[in-house]
Parts: C-alpha cells; sequence; structure tokens
C-alpha cells in the first residue's frame, strides 16, 4: 500500500502541472499560410477579449448543429473593424509573420474575408469560382457533403484548443473544413524556400547577375486531363524549350510554375514533374531549377513567380524569358488575359512583351510586387474599374488557388485570399 501510494505520488511529481495542448503541425503550417497574422494574435486587447468572448458565446450555443454554427462562426463587418483596430496591442511582437505592404489592419481584414469564403464554400457548400478543378469532395448540399461537415464540426471541437486555432474557434472550423477535404495544398511544399528551393537561393546569394541577359525562364504548367498521366505532352514540350534556351547560357535560373490542377484530384503538381523533367531528361542542374507549386492558372503563374524572383534577389532591372505553347503563349500577351489579371487579381503582375518567337515572350515583372505584396501599386485597378460583383465576391476557389488576393473594396467585401496568397 506505501509503495503503491509513493509510485502514484512519483508519478505525479513527474507530471507538467500545465501541459502544453497537443498541436498538429499540418494546422501550424496551414494556419501560417493561410491566417498568418490572425492566429499569431493574442487577447491582450480588452476590445478583442470582448469580442471573442461573445462570438465563442454566440457558437457555443448552437450546440454544434452546422448551419446556425456555420453562421456563428462567419466574422461580421463590426468584429472585422474590432480585431483589426487592436492590432497594435493584440499582435505579437518577436514572432510576428510578415506584413504586407498595406498594413496589419488590412491584413487581418484580408484573412478573415478568406476564413468567412472557406466557411462558405466548404461548409454552406457554395460554388467555387471553377468547380470543375476547385471545392469540396463532395457535391454541395449532397448527404456526403452534409456528413463532411459535421465530421468536420467534430474535429473542430476536439481541436479547439490545438495553437493553431487558439484565438478563436472559427479557426479550428476553417482547418477542419480544410483538412476533411483533403484540401492540404497550400501548405503542401512549406517552408518551400528553405527546403524545396534552397540549393537555388543559396546559388543565387553568390551569383552574378550582370553575367546574364535574363534572371530566368519562366515555365507555366500545362497539367494533362488523364489522372496517370504526370506530365502532359504540353508539359513535355515546355520543359523541352526551357531545356534548349537554357542551354544557350544567358539565363541564370529555370522557375517552373504550376499546382496539382487538372484533372481534379490529380497528385502529380505540375512544377515538381517539370522540374524532374528537366534534371533526369535534360541534365539542368537542380540548382539553378526553381519551383513554384502553388499557381492553378496561368494568372497566377506568373503572380507567384515575381514573388520567387524576388526571393532569389533578381534585379528587377533585368527581364525573364516566358516560354509556353504557341496557344498559351498568345494568351498570356492577349487583352483578354490582361483583363483576367484585372478581374480576378485586381492589378497586373508585371509587362508582357516583346514577342522574340511563336513560344518566347519577354516579361518585367514589376519592382513593388515583393514576397508578401497582396496587391501591387505598380499598376492597381481604380474602383470604377471593377465590376460592382469583383468588390462584393463571397467566394474563393480553393485554398492553394490565390487568385483574387486583392484588398476589399467595401466593408461588405469578403475577399477570396486569406494570408499572404501562395
Amino acid at each position: 500500500m506505501t509503495k503503491g501510494i509513493i509510485l502514484a505520488a512519483a508519478l505525479a511529481a513527474a507530471l507538467p502541472l500545465h501541459a502544453a495542448p497537443a498541436g498538429d503541425q499540418h494546422w501550424s503550417l496551414l494556419a501560417g499560410r493561410l491566417f498568418p497574422l490572425v492566429s499569431s494574435m493574442k487577447q491582450e486587447s480588452a476590445g478583442v477579449a470582448a469580442v471573442l468572448d461573445k462570438r465563442k458565446k454566440r457558437m457555443a450555443a448552437c450546440e454544434q448543429a452546422p448551419k446556425c454554427l456555420l453562421l456563428a462562426a462567419t466574422w461580421t463587418d463590426a468584429e472585422m473593424a474590432a480585431l483589426a483596430d487592436a492590432i497594435p496591442a493584440a499582435a505579437t511582437s518577436s514572432h510576428q509573420p510578415p506584413v504586407a505592404d498595406d498594413g496589419m489592419r488590412a491584413q487581418v481584414a484580408r484573412e478573415l474575408r478568406g476564413l468567412n469564403a472557406i466557411l462558405q464554400v466548404y461548409g454552406f457548400g457554395t460554388q467555387p469560382r471553377y468547380p470543375t478543378i476547385d471545392g469540396p469532395l463532395e457535391k454541395g448540399g449532397s448527404p456526403d457533403f452534409k456528413t463532411l461537415v459535421a465530421d468536420a464540426i467534430t474535429l473542430a471541437d476536439t481541436a479547439k484548443n490545438d495553437p493553431a486555432a487558439k484565438l478563436d474557434p472559427s479557426i479550428a472550423l476553417a482547418l477542419a473544413l480544410l483538412d476533411v477535404n483533403e484540401r492540404h495544398e497550400a501548405a503542401s511544399f512549406e517552408p518551400l524556400d528553405q527546403g524545396h528551393n534552397a540549393a537555388a537561393l543559396a546559388r543565387a546569394r553568390s551569383i552574378d547577375w550582370k553575367r546574364y541577359r535574363y534572371t530566368s525562364i519562366i515555365v507555366p504548367g500545362v497539367g494533362p486531363e488523364n489522372p496517370i498521366i504526370p506530365l502532359s505532352a504540353r508539359g513535355k514540350l515546355h520543359v523541352q524549350l526551357a531545356a534548349s534556351r537554357f542551354a544557350e547560357g544567358d539565363v541564370a535560373f529555370i522557375i517552373v510554375s504550376g499546382a496539382a490542377v487538372h484533372p481534379r484530384g490529380s497528385q502529380f503538381v505540375e512544377a515538381v514533374e517539370m522540374r524532374k523533367a528537366l534534371i533526369e531528361r535534360h541534365h539542368v542542374p537542380a540548382d539553378r531549377i526553381v519551383i513554384e507549386p502553388y499557381a492553378r492558372h496561368t494568372t497566377t503563374n506568373l503572380r507567384n513567380v515575381t514573388r520567387r524572383l524576388a526571393a532569389l534577389g533578381a534585379p528587377a532591372s533585368q527581364p525573364a524569358l516566358i516560354v509556353a505553347n504557341t496557344e498559351q503563349s498568345r494568351y498570356i500577351e492577349s487583352p483578354e488575359f490582361a483583363a483576367r489579371n484585372a478581374a480576378e487579381l485586381g492589378y497586373e503582375p508585371g509587362t508582357v512583351g516583346p514577342r522574340l518567337s511563336p513560344y518566347v515572350l519577354e516579361f518585367r515583372p514589376f519592382p513593388a510586387l515583393a514576397p508578401h505584396r497582396p496587391t501591387g501599386s505598380a499598376r492597381p485597378l481604380s474602383h470604377s474599374a471593377l465590376q460592382p460583383n469583383q468588390s462584393r465576391s463571397p467566394y474563393f476557389p480553393h485554398p492553394a488557388y490565390r487568385a483574387g488576393c486583392r484588398r476589399g473594396r467595401s466593408s461588405a467585401a469578403i475577399g477570396p485570399c486569406p494570408g499572404h496568397c501562395p
């Protein structure tokens, strides 16, 4: 008996008095990509604490009823404003994530609009912008969809103390909705530049950019429509074009861009497959290739590549090249493409042209497009240039596709891009 008491006392003494909640590394990465500032905030402001307490009570009153909970978790304009106003007191200091150039208040609102969009698409079943490749696993409103939502609610409740979701239960709910739908792409390659692109970035630090006429060859992906094919015929063409042009010796790097897009549910990431082909089939040195594995459209190919060029430290005064099949190349220099950039990004990521061959265009990224810039001011769109539905769209296509990463242009705007778009 005495030995049992002594043993129990020893075990109790060995246990920490305040055990830290178990954290999900995947959720941590995903929250850091989608809600970097919001997920790092603390409840140090009385105003923030009051808002969050009211929200928690509102959600708790739903007792896990899906529609009630999703509505209760949705951030109102007033709640967004209250959280944004409290930023100086609530933001962390030493561990604060990089902030976009339009400031922390704007970033908080953008991240919360993105969270609302996740609830809309994956909770309510609202159709995303590109339903053929994006959105939930099951058809909105179907029994299987409702089961997924119920499972996400249960998952969110059990993980409500996860460090990534500590600020507000809506964060856990949004992460759980993405999780049960296998929408992991937004964080699948993180940390990108410290991992997959580390060798290229190390080389860039010592490179003499003046030796090269072009900073890079930009290679947009073209996904196959057959799920068993890793690299489409046009993808192979793009690789061949890039390797041939790179062999001329006046280009510093090749940047391959594209996510797992076509067909829906594909496991083959365009950027990864093109990099593999460049190395294995064309013997391009691995440290001369940069991957950009998040773009889901040609618009985001160019936008995301400008961020990789900034990460490389590429001089803004030097152009890059875009190599693509003739159809895609013509599209990139077309007024239609410029209009799509305006509609989906809210700006143009750079200047396209002149044309050098049927397959090759020059491209000059706007210098203002730094890695954490949400929109870019080099050629911004005026409010009058937007169609009415563009400033009020409550949807975004996919957590890995951040094409609509624009500033909300009205207090009711729910923009399609949370956090720092990939």
